[in-house]
């Protein structure tokens, strides 16, 4: 079976009060091309369909055409969609049984009464003609505590594993053929790398990769913007990232996943990159002063479309004018000019020692404060391995203050 992955659209998303349509049509497009040649069995899109819960008339009538072309390219094509905790799973699965004469099957909520839960919702098979090519497990983002209790035997905390694998289990019933199954997901793994992510919208749990349960050929994430497998998994776990940048730190490259499968092998996995029309630019790359990135801004050329952000290093605070300054200086450029990102030159006393004002320590991170700690104390950085650890325990924290 062959799938083609793909998650976090956030369409409808404004980058600093820019509208993005422009970028998000040409990604829609790609993609119907990217079908058209791949020609998969199915096309799972593993939550954040939209960026805002309520997304306007014209965001929707976008995701409706480019649905309607992406169908067209591939009409054999089965079609998953689930919601992400950005999505509205109401609003999502409003027009779910029109959706599917169009072979797209939309899952946004878990089915429940008080006394059955829907497991057949969640399972959706991949058919060619007559011919099942294999199992889709379409679970769309539901916070731990939330999850449905199956059997008053489960602890509270183990609901949420129970409930993967009671779906895995039904879909081995019905596996006769022994077909490859894909598990849909959105949520966060522990351990994964969440490099230019911003987590203020959702509050997600971290949860580890044994939550997800056994029996699955390829677990297909979303939530995560940076595309990677999941280490430990043997590439049967993995993020697609997100098409198109949703902020200026998410320097990876942009794609949708290609999974190629046969039950019980390793899934063989390749990606087919996106190209944005109006690139997210740092200027420059290292920090410098603000003059000099403003020249380095007057410097860009005229014609070239891009979101821009200057990299500034400052001892204090910028001049007051300092945004008038660099709008001026994009006015009638194709390129948009975003926001000052600013690095502070840490003041020292004559011993060598770093002095930070509460402002600044208000602005930085608990890793950020612990790195500059471990700094002082030890002499040199923190290693990867002690900031992922770090990473982990305060999200841990934030979890247990935010039931």
């Amino acid at each position: 079976m062959k799938i083609l992955h793909t998650s976090d659209w956030h369409l409808g998303h404004a980058l600093y009060n820019y509208d993005r349509t422009v970028e998000q049509q040409a990604f829609l497009l790609q993609l119907s091309r990217i079908t058209a040649e791949e020609k998969p069995d199915a096309m799972v899109v593993s939550g954040d369909i939209y960026h805002y819960s309520s997304p306007a008339a014209a965001t929707q009538k976008m995701y409706t055409d480019a649905m309607l072309n992406i169908h067209k390219a591939c009409p054999e094509m089965t079609i998953i969609v689930t919601a992400g905790n950005h999505d509205s799973s109401s609003k999502l699965e409003i027009d779910s049984n029109l959706w599917q004469h169009f072979g797209l099957n939309v899952v946004g909520s878990i089915e429940r009464t008080a006394e059955t839960v829907n497991l057949d919702k969640h399972i959706i098979e991949v058919r060619n003609g007559r011919q099942i090519k294999g199992y889709v497990v379409a679970v769309p983002h539901v916070y731990p505590q939330n999850f449905p209790i199956l059997d008053t035997e489960t602890p509270r905390e183990q609901r949420q594993a129970r409930f993967f694998q009671a779906l895995l289990d039904e879909v081995e019933k019905r596996n006769t053929a022994h077909l490859p199954v894909v598990l849909m997901a959105h949520l966060s793994i522990e351990g994964s790398d969440r490099s230019g992510h911003d987590e203020s919208i959702g509050g997600i749990e971290y949860v580890p990769l044994s939550t997800m349960g056994e029996g699955y050929d390829y677990l297909a994430l979303g939530h995560i913007h940076c595309p990677q497998d999941i280490k430990g998994s043997h590439h049967r776990a993995r993020y697609c990232g997100t098409p198109l940048p949703v902020s200026f730190d998410e320097t990876y490259p942009h794609s949708v996943s290609i999974i190629e499968l046969e039950k019980g092998a390793e899934p063989r996995i390749s990606t087919r990159d996106i190209e944005n029309p109006i690139p997210l630019v740092t200027l420059p790359h290292d920090p410098v002063p603000f003059e000099e990135a403003l020249k380095l801004l007057e410097e860009y050329p005229e014609e070239k479309p891009a979101y821009l952000r200057l990299n500034v290093l400052t001892k204090g605070y910028l001049p007051p004018d300092c945004n008038e300054k660099a709008s001026n200086a994009a006015k009638g450029k194709a390129c948009k000019y975003c926001y000052i990102k600013t690095n502070r030159e840490w003041q020292t006393d004559a011993e060598g020692i770093k002095h930070i004002s509460i402002q600044e320590m208000q602005e930085m991170s608990p890793l950020d404060i612990a790195k500059l700690y471990y700094r002082e104390t030890e002499g040199e950085e923190m290693d990867a391995e002690l900031c992922q650890l770090m990473e982990t325990v305060v999200q841990q924290v934030k979890n247990k203050n935010n039931p």
